[in-house]
């Protein structure tokens, strides 16, 4: 399993800081910046300006008079307060597009925000010091959404898990990745330059034992993603009760001022929300949700032994469902990763599994080889037939193919009529014995088109890690099994070429 650090370092697209995002943190860092220079960066946006001031005068800050320019904003809410502010707007902006699929964009930012806004009034309530704790929270989960945009089939088969399995997110994550999302995030923030009091908040929020110095910040964040998650998730009296027990087995806060509370995120995040051009939807105050429920329960005049049986069967047949959900998507993945002609996997699935099986046999020193097959004379064969033999012809290679090779090796079709096969756990010699006897099972094979019998030989080209004079890397070893495979073309062809040393320098 790779480190999270290795995810950032190798990671393509994950997203880069935008540029007005570091001139705000330099500014705020520079001890000899003025508050005015800090308005005076984010002057230069006039979008970013009016919706600072919009959340400056906003319920959230609940200030005596007007706020009418940044300066003003500055000495009233101070530096911290409008550099939150700002990068928080800008960051948001930032990820403003993800691939289409099980991940809603929208979701993610209006719970990020209602988070936010929680997190905000119980550090007051609890008198949490952080004083970065709004742009915290909000991005508390960001390395989720980082993870989905650099790799959205990987995050997807585990959202798919943690519907089956009841597991939770983070439980998942590292068992499939060997880290979190919150590494992700605080690393990827790290890489941004942001201070370290919200980059290691982040990474230890999801952390049993944490330093003293991050319990009161991770237990704010802990209660605000319980309260997001009232207004936006399952379980809403659950998650209610927790809240109310934290509160006041930690802090001794009331149920009145808990109640309050988890009511004022609510009615402050639909109006931050606003600010930050998101549709709200129908966020119901918390006591008309709890009313909501009681007056359900009240409803439903079952016996204990009939809610037991109803939540077993609901729970069967939820079960079911994402048993079946799971299954849909794995053929759908695996339809992407076929051949539409032969069935095989394809190019792509080729290449992200070579990968994998590289990185196996170097982490365990095992050997891995390849064997790259060419039908010989194949263009013959469509000038002679016409394209639609030379397409069954390629199905029966590829049949015969399947059973020609072991449970364990990986057959895809290169491209056109080359075929490609991985071999994982074989050396030079074990592949070969397995390449002789796929070109004499191929030159056996009986294809007739009409009274005319279509003789099919192959090329195959061999190349193995075993090699001691080409690198390890995919490149050299496509490169060299290309270069064998030339080579029996040369000598022949309807043979298979392989050599221990090579002519070819490639990193």
């Amino acid at each position: 399993m790779r480190s999270a650090q290795a995810f950032i370092d190798n990671t393509q697209n994950l997203p880069s800081p935008p540029a007005i995002a570091l001139k705000i943190l330099n500014a705020v860092r520079d001890e000899d910046s003025s508050f005015d220079k800090l308005a005076d960066i984010v002057m230069t946006d006039p979008a970013l300006t009016v919706q600072i001031l919009k959340i400056a005068n906003s319920s959230l800050y609940g200030l005596s008079k007007r706020v009418e320019s940044l300066p003003q904003a500055t000495a009233l809410i101070g530096t911290d307060a409008l550099k939150n502010i700002a990068l928080s707007f800008v960051i948001v902006k930032n990820f403003d597009r993800v691939p289409k699929g099980c991940f809603d964009l929208n979701l993610f930012w209006r719970r990020s925000i209602s988070t936010a806004v929680a997190a905000e009034l119980i550090s007051k309530l609890i008198g949490c010091k952080q004083k970065d704790i709004f742009i915290t929270a909000l991005l508390q989960e960001i390395g989720v959404l980082s993870m989905f945009l650099a790799n959205p089939e990987g995050v997807g088969k585990l959202f798919d898990e943690k519907r089956v399995t009841g597991n939770s997110y983070y439980a998942t994550e590292l068992k499939h990745f060997g880290f979190s999302h919150a590494d992700i995030g605080s690393r990827l923030l790290e890489r941004w330059n942001l201070p370290d009091s919200i980059c290691s908040s982040i990474r230890y929020h999801h952390h049993e034992k944490i330093e003293q110095q991050y319990r009161d910040t991770a237990l704010t964040l802990l209660l605000a993603e319980k309260i997001s998650s009232i207004y936006y998730g399952t379980s809403a009296h659950k998650k209610s009760i927790e809240v109310h027990q934290i509160l006041v087995e930690q802090y001794h806060i009331s149920k009145e001022q808990t109640d309050e509370l988890i009511d004022m995120v609510g009615e402050k995040a639909r109006e931050m929300m606003s600010l930050f051009a998101f549709d709200p939807g129908d966020i119901k105050p918390f006591s008309q949700i709890i009313q909501e429920t009681n007056d359900e329960l009240r409803r439903l005049n079952f016996t204990y032994e009939q809610i037991v049986f109803e939540l077993k069967q609901a729970q069967k047949n939820a079960e079911k469902l994402a048993i079946d959900l799971k299954e849909a998507n794995e053929k759908l993945r695996e339809l992407a990763f076929r051949d539409e002609l032969t069935g095989l996997y394809n190019h792509r699935y080729f290449q992200e599994n070579l990968d994998s099986e590289l990185n196996r046999s170097t982490r365990y020193n095992r050997p891995l080889s390849l064997l790259l097959i060419d039908i010989d004379f194949f263009k013959k064969v469509n000038d002679t037939f016409g394209h639609l033999v030379g397409d069954e012809v390629l199905r029966e290679v590829a049949c015969a193919l399947q059973k020609l090779v072991r449970n364990c090796d990986i057959v895809a079709r290169y491209g056109g009529e080359e075929f490609i096969l991985i071999l994982p756990e074989t050396g030079t010699t074990g592949a070969k014995v397995l390449g002789q006897r796929i070109r004499r099972g191929i030159e056996q094979l009986e294809i007739r088109h009409g009274d005319k019998a279509i003789p099919v030989t192959v090329s195959i080209g061999l190349a193995s890690t075993e090699m001691d004079t080409i690198a390890l890397g995919k490149t050299a070893l496509i490169a060299y099994s290309d270069e064998m495979l030339y080579l029996a073309k040369r000598n022949g062809r309807n043979r298979l070429e392989y050599s221990l040393s090579s002519s070819l320098a490639l990193a």
